[in-house]
């Protein structure tokens, strides 16, 4: 080399697999990436970058050394790794084997099934201190797999979360667990991860009216900003309209679900200002998929948020 310092391309390029702190360290680099005002709490959502072939283990040491407090989305048998490098799991999921959007709480079918695994995943987060529970509208048909078993209507969806969330919502409030309602976009069918034609909880409003209509505090909306924008536009407006029932926040870029650069439509900082602006003390989880490097991706998503 003909210079004493790398290049950030040339620290990326080092990273490989390798943590964030040690790339960085490499040549005598003493800048540190990642979160420096953490007014803003970020998670991982390691999903994501479980698609390009992380282990729980590196996502956990990446969000560490990028000052990030959480790895989420992943079930209790991982939650004491992320407690050995000084992490959470900011929001677990339900438990519901398979793909658990497909089979929610508007089909009474899937009330005992969903029930139950809800009930046990409050318990364990009460045990290890998750805040947070996921869960899910369901799909619209009458089987869940199956386009051409019928529909359940928008007005009998919304009355079945709500009975199904009231089973449940005192046992969330005993334990100190919010229960987070997500809502998810129907329009992306390039991906199973990207959009969810056929989901039954696909409009911010209609989500938030079930939320309220449960009337817990325990009870929240997952705010992903992604499906938002997708479906509704208008993020900031909404953010304010819904800052009394907004329990988690998750990012992605848009079109195609990815990293939060100049690629994509949403501008991330003034989102997150508002975030501030209206007190909001939970996490924001970035989940997005990662198209290039995924480390990249990550200082770069962490960096922007950190408002």
């Amino acid at each position: 080399m003909q210079s004493n310092s790398l290049s950030r391309r040339d620290l990326m390029k080092l990273a490989g697999g390798a943590t964030v702190a040690t790339a960085l360290t490499a040549q005598g680099a003493a800048k540190k990436r990642g979160v420096k005002k953490g007014r803003i709490q970020q998670s991982v959502v390691h999903w994501c970058w479980g698609e390009r072939g992380w282990k729980v283990e590196q996502t956990a040491q990446a969000a560490k050394d990028l000052g990030c407090k959480s790895v989420e989305i992943i079930g209790p048998e991982h939650w004491p790794l992320l407690k050995k490098h000084g992490l959470t799991c900011a929001i677990a999921p339900n438990g519901v084997e398979g793909p658990p959007f497909m089979r929610g709480l508007n089909n009474p079918d899937y009330h005992e099934m969903v029930i139950k695994a809800t009930r046990e995943t409050i318990d364990a987060c009460a045990k290890h201190g998750v805040k947070s529970v996921i869960a899910f509208n369901g799909y619209k048909w009458k089987k869940a797999e199956d386009p051409n078993s019928g529909e359940i209507s928008l007005e009998a969806g919304a009355k079945n979360c709500v009975k199904g969330l009231k089973k449940i919502i005192g046992h969330a409030e005993k334990k100190g667990v919010n229960i987070c309602l997500e809502h998810l976009n129907t329009r992306d069918d390039t991906h199973p991860m990207k959009g969810h034609p056929g989901y039954q909880g696909d409009k911010v409003d209609y989500v938030a009216e079930i939320i309220r209509a449960v009337g817990s505090p325990n009870m929240k909306m997952l705010f992903d900003i992604y499906h938002v924008q997708i479906m509704d536009g208008d993020v900031i407006r909404r953010i304010e309209q819904c800052k009394d029932i907004i329990g988690h926040i998750h990012t992605a870029g848009n079109p195609g679900r990815k990293e939060l650069d100049d690629t994509q439509e949403i501008n991330y900082p003034p989102i997150m200002r508002k975030l501030l602006d209206i007190g909001y003390k939970g996490f924001v989880g970035q989940e997005f998929i990662p198209v290039g490097d995924p480390m990249k991706g990550l200082v770069e998503a962490v960096e922007l948020c950190d408002v």
